[in-house]
């Protein structure tokens, strides 16, 4: 077995390396947009938005981050930028991130899931410069029968509700570009991610857990739990990206790895009133302002657990933070006035 990927590294493989980052104005792109500068890379961002709000404005992310506009269903426009950019790396984000959304706009799911996929692997495939993509899907990629199975990257792919359906599609797509040759394609590494419930500052996205109770905390209105019960893997959003950044050093440094991998806190499981109520409690709001409203109107899962052993067998990697200090974490960037100090301040706490 090989030794595990240390945090030295991950920051000798990143630094000065040119990535490209889709969907980088997103929560998890810009902190991992910020994170990459931190290390020293050169981050190229690909977005079709740029926002006013939120952890792509904490971050200042559009401060010495080379940003193009694009929307990844347009391969003509994702090919061009790439083709300008040669990045080394490709980090794709970039997609329609909320379940909800994912009902009442289908074909835009869909389209953005799934052929947003190809086209950026597709153009990235296609650039002499890329030695390795790392795609980033979702927990929710797998066939749920929510009886209390910790899924593993073989298990089988599904999803009863557009949002799932779309990523587990883009996980299926991706298996012919694994072998790139056979492709027409220079052979290298395509890999993804899935990753549990992810909770950090900046969070502003709606139909969200902490970011709809942010909003209420500080408006001092009262919030409602539509799925109480449901039981997910909580992290935080930098031991989530962590597995991102110790599996593209994996793969960069030509280590052999396994197509996808899982990145969750394993016994992190927590109902979403339990999470609830310790962000309220973090951020000194009244137990009452959480109130609760049953809604099994949708095919999403009440229970969703994942097996994260191989990421911890392959890559040496573990969540640093347990589920209290990733709220505790969470709210102290909610709350702060410089929110750029805290975010240093968690980069470095990650890394020692």
């Amino acid at each position: 077995m090989e030794a595990p990927i240390s945090e030295s590294m991950v920051a000798d493989c990143l630094e000065g390396r040119r990535v490209l980052v889709t969907g980088h104005t997103g929560f998890k792109g810009a902190w991992l947009t910020a994170w990459l500068r931190h290390l020293g890379a050169e981050v190229v961002g690909l977005s079709d938005r740029r926002y006013e709000e939120g952890a792509y404005v904490d971050l200042r992310i559009s401060e010495g981050t080379e940003e193009h506009e694009a929307d990844v269903r347009d391969f003509a426009a994702v090919d061009r930028i790439v083709r300008e950019a040669r990045p080394s790396m490709v980090f794709h984000l970039a997609a329609q991130p909320i379940v909800r959304a994912g009902w009442l706009d289908r074909r835009t799911t869909f389209e953005t899931n799934v052929m947003g996929t190809v086209n950026v692997v597709e153009a990235s495939l296609a650039q002499p410069s890329v030695d390795a993509v790392v795609v980033v899907t979702t927990d929710k990629v797998y066939e749920n029968a929510n009886n209390g199975t910790y899924f593993v990257e073989t298990d089988p792919l599904g999803g009863h509700d557009p949002y799932s359906a779309s990523k587990a599609a883009a996980e299926l797509v991706l298996a012919p570009y694994r072998d790139a040759a056979h492709m027409g394609f220079r052979p290298r590494p395509v890999v993804s991610a899935r990753a549990g419930n992810v909770i950090g500052g900046g969070d502003r996205a709606p139909d969200r857990l902490v970011p709809d109770l942010i909003r209420a905390f500080e408006a001092g209105e009262p919030v409602t739990l539509r799925r109480p019960d449901a039981v997910r893997p909580w992290q935080h959003v930098l031991d989530c990206l962590k597995g991102y950044l110790v599996l593209a050093t994996a793969v960069l440094d030509g280590r052999q790895t396994a197509d996808s991998y899982n990145f969750a806190h394993t016994a992190s499981e927590r109902t979403v009133l339990e999470i609830a109520r310790e962000v309220a409690d973090r951020w000194g709001a009244s137990p009452s302002s959480i109130q609760v409203e049953r809604d099994d109107s949708t095919a999403e899962a009440t229970l969703l657990q994942l097996d994260a052993g191989r990421a911890a067998a392959d890559l040496g990697w573990t969540p640093r933070w347990t589920v209290e200090e990733s709220v505790r974490r969470t709210v102290e960037f909610y709350k702060a006035s410089d929110k750029i100090d805290v975010a240093r301040a968690h980069f470095r706490a990650h890394m020692e």
